[in-house]
């Protein structure tokens, strides 16, 4: 029929072409991102490389038909001058623009994985919006990973010469009304089809895929993050906010099983000081002191002088993260809060009535104080820090001697500790905390120490080194000083970093951190090995307990120094669903039902016991008290009841 010659076959076969270029480029980043990261995500076939990439195509096809809509639509939009090379020309660039700079996201992760234990997330724009030198960082990221951005520039050469290779001859339209036509019939078709793919299916009764989808088709949790691109986590996370309230149980289950206050009734006559190292990606591995039993094959310690302090503290070799970044390391150590898929800290929630180790410290009339050698505002600690009412901000701007910034995060450690241990104890009691800032990207020292330390086996190795260091000349300072006797002092991780040895690529295990409590006072009996499972959300309740804090205190930590015993719960997560170690398993839970069940000590997560456990007692409480905190998180949380 002469009416079907107006069809725009010739424009219709390039566009598929075009975007067939993307889905091929994107399994080619989806190889090279498993290659950066193969000691993190375990494949053990072929096949199951080629499953992973398989499933992969429908995260791909969302992402791909995200970027490239508005490109579709000008390539089918009927306005005659379409084959015009003119045109053509401004499809090449607006194509070239959007799935470059969106191509681009993966490479990050190439890098970042490594940190974040997730793929990029809208989270990345928290992050940004504190920091004043995310040129720098980027800048220090390409001179340390050349490689990547050599791959970069390569595939886009190579994306932009199978592009040019087929090309539109121009025509002109004989008849203009089937063109009209058929061109509104193709875009209709198409219109359809781009809503099928960025939805994930057809059917109206599921919901789009998200990032949880994704675990669907893996036999281990992290492979989950083969199956997703960077475009697609970033682009599904943009304007979400998972905090949702939920109702699995009734409120008597949750006070007897989740126990989200408690109380304790230790006798204090002579208030202790407080002093709270949170240590910069400070990861368990990096520590001997942590790894006596852990048969690690020619391991090696980088922390000598925290290892010394240890054999003289009350260490718990098995303590966990309770989430991924820096400032989630604050939420939880202070206030006892853990983040979960979306981070309490940046969420619409977070501007609250918060009870925590700063306020109950501040009841009881100490003096209160948070340390932190970046630029004032940095990591969004100045803001969270005013919450939970911290009476003193010392920052970059009260140290005041730009010649120690390290020229792209912070104040160095050492002459920032130093400045700490003078700066504290005018008023005592107090309780203050520092962050330390140099066990971090883009891993430098101060240049006079080059070739004072062990080079080690990856980029961490050296800096903790000099933080491990700094923290030494710390306690030379801190030993001289009127307070010191008198002062219980705690270590604990953010999060953790680049890992070396295999048992810390196991999933568990990158939430793997020190925890230390010392004190040169033999009053508190700080001392021993404790190989039970602790988190940083237990530090608050356990301080309460030793400060003598005798009324109720909201938290889903425990005192780890009580006699009176709280059963642990252990909760965190990887970005995509929530972890719980509870008895004896580990479960993970998608924000609706439980998808995993393991064995505690399968840090790994490599087998999925659920369905051989469908009618055990134990996994089916279990089952219940995961879902029962998570519902007792979000009704807190959502409706301000932190205090």
């Amino acid at each position: 029929m002469k009416f079907f010659k107006e069809f725009r076959r010739q424009e219709v076969l390039v566009l598929l072409y075009r975007i067939f270029l993307a889905y091929f480029f994107y399994q080619i980043a989806r190889f090279l991102f498993w290659y950066f990261n193969r000691g993190l995500i375990k494949i053990d076939s072929v096949s199951d490389y080629f499953s992973l990439s398989y499933h992969g195509i429908a995260f791909d096809t969302t992402a791909i038909l995200y970027v490239n809509a508005l490109f579709i639509l000008l390539s089918l939009v009927p306005i005659v001058v379409n084959t015009k090379k003119v045109y053509q020309k401004i499809l090449f660039w607006l194509y070239f623009i959007t799935n470059g700079i969106t191509y681009a996201m993966n490479f990050g992760d190439f890098v970042y994985f490594k940190f974040s234990q997730t793929r990029l997330t809208s989270a990345a724009f928290q992050v940004a919006q504190h920091e004043e030198n995310i040129f720098k960082v980027f800048t220090a990221s390409i001179i340390q990973n050349p490689f990547i951005l050599i791959w970069f520039v390569a595939l886009m050469w190579l994306w932009v010469f199978l592009y040019k290779k087929v090309k539109i001859t121009e025509r002109k339209p004989v008849k203009l009304i089937p063109y009209f036509i058929l061109s509104i019939l193709t875009l209709c078709v198409t219109a359809v089809l781009v809503v099928g793919g960025i939805r994930g299916d057809f059917k109206h009764s599921t919901r789009p895929i998200n990032l949880v989808d994704a675990n669907r088709f893996v036999k281990l949790p992290a492979q989950g993050n083969m199956v997703l691109n960077s475009t697609f986590s970033f682009f599904r996370t943009l304007n979400t906010n998972n905090f949702k309230e939920v109702h699995f149980v009734d409120e008597k289950f949750i006070d007897e099983n989740i126990q989200p206050y408690k109380q304790y009734d230790r006798k204090v006559t002579n208030k202790p000081n407080i002093v709270i190292f949170i240590v910069e990606s400070f990861g368990r591995e990096y520590s001997g002191a942590f790894n006596k039993d852990k048969n690690i094959k020619d391991y090696v310690s980088y922390t000598p002088f925290i290892d010394s302090l240890a054999g003289q503290s009350l260490i718990f070799p098995n303590t966990f993260a309770n989430g991924r970044q820096s400032i989630h390391g604050m939420s939880s150590v202070l206030a006892g809060i853990p983040s979960l898929t979306d981070a309490f800290t940046s969420s619409p929630y977070s501007n609250q009535k918060i009870q925590s180790i700063v306020s109950i410290c501040n009841d009881l009339g100490y003096d209160t104080s948070f340390y932190h050698g970046a630029p004032n505002g940095s990591m969004g600690f100045l803001g969270f820090g005013n919450i939970l009412g911290f009476k003193h901000y010392y920052g970059k701007t009260e140290y005041n001697n730009d010649s120690d910034f390290d020229g792209m995060w912070a104040i160095w450690d050492e002459p920032f500790l130093q400045y700490f241990a003078k700066n504290v104890g005018k008023t005592q009691p107090f309780m203050t905390t520092v962050f330390t800032a140099s066990s971090h990207h883009p891993f430098k020292i101060p240049e006079k120490y080059n070739g004072k330390f062990k080079k080690g086996k990856n980029q961490m190795h050296e800096p903790i080194q000099y933080t491990d260091y700094a923290i030494k000349k710390y306690f030379e300072t801190a030993k001289k000083q009127p307070w010191y006797n008198n002062t219980i002092f705690v270590f604990t991780g953010d999060h953790t970093n680049e890992v070396y040895y295999p048992e810390y690529e196991k999933i568990m295990n990158r939430f793997a951190v020190p925890l230390i409590f010392y004190s040169p006072n033999p009053e508190y009996n700080l001392k021993g090995v404790n190989q039970e499972f602790a988190q940083q959300i237990d530090i608050y309740p356990t301080l309460a307990d030793l400060i003598g804090y005798d009324k109720k205190i909201r938290s889903w930590g425990r005192s780890l120094v009580s006699d009176k015993k709280y059963a642990p719960i252990i909760a965190n997560s990887d970005g995509t669903v929530e972890q719980f170690i509870i008895g004896n398993y580990t479960y993970r839970f998608d924000g609706k039902e439980i998808v995993g069940v393991f064995d505690k000590s399968d840090l790994g997560l490599e087998k999925n016991l659920m369905d051989q456990l469908k009618n055990n007692p134990e996994v089916e409480k279990g089952k219940l008290m995961a879902k029962a905190w998570y519902q007792d998180y979000m009704n807190r949380v959502i409706n301000r009841k932190m205090y």
